[in-house]
């Protein structure tokens, strides 16, 4: 039985993931990290989740171990858009008006500095410090992932995805 290590990215999961825990059988689609992926997005693993497409097959196996992958960050803000942003949300705004404003926060990310924490679960929705409106860079931590120990057991075809399918089931149309 194979063992490989898979990096499953916050955003998938809490777009369209299951939570799992250590010892669940799950079955993902897996995409191969290339040589031009960047260094260090996917944590040393070889296989990242693609939960929007990807391979026409599930490689299956039981989950054996569980790290969150936590990164450091630099956050930037601009006080002029976050003034911005508070005049916009303003409660004596005519209603039905809407603004659309970027966000005071531009965020990088620090280089090797991330970290790794055992848990016996995967959450649906990940944790992460948010900026607040402050000016000047400081430094956030945020949950981006999780690095996935699987023995593989198999791989098996999937149908080909429907188009027309919805969260609530395959060819559910409104």
């Amino acid at each position: 039985m194979p063992r490989t290590r898979v990096f499953y990215e916050d955003w998938q999961m809490e777009c369209c993931g299951t939570p799992f825990a250590v010892g669940d059988e799950v079955g993902w689609r897996l995409v191969a990290v290339g040589p031009h992926d960047r260094e260090g997005d996917y944590r040393g693993a070889g296989w990242w989740v693609e939960n929007h497409g990807g391979p026409d097959h599930e490689t299956v196996g039981r989950v054996h171990a569980i790290e969150l992958v936590h990164q450091d960050y630099l956050v930037h803000t601009d006080p002029r858009l976050g003034e911005q942003l508070d005049r916009a949300l303003d409660p004596d705004a005519e209603p039905g008006e809407t603004v659309l404003l970027p966000s005071p926060h531009r965020m990088e990310q620090v280089p090797g500095a991330w970290s790794l924490e055992p848990v016996d679960a995967c959450p649906r929705w990940f944790r992460g410090e948010e900026p607040d409106t402050e000016p000047g860079p400081r430094r956030v931590r945020r949950t981006v992932g999780a690095l996935v120990t699987l023995d593989v057991t198999r791989v098996r075809d999937v149908a080909p995805e429907d188009p027309g399918a919805t969260p609530d089931g395959p060819g559910d149309r409104r």
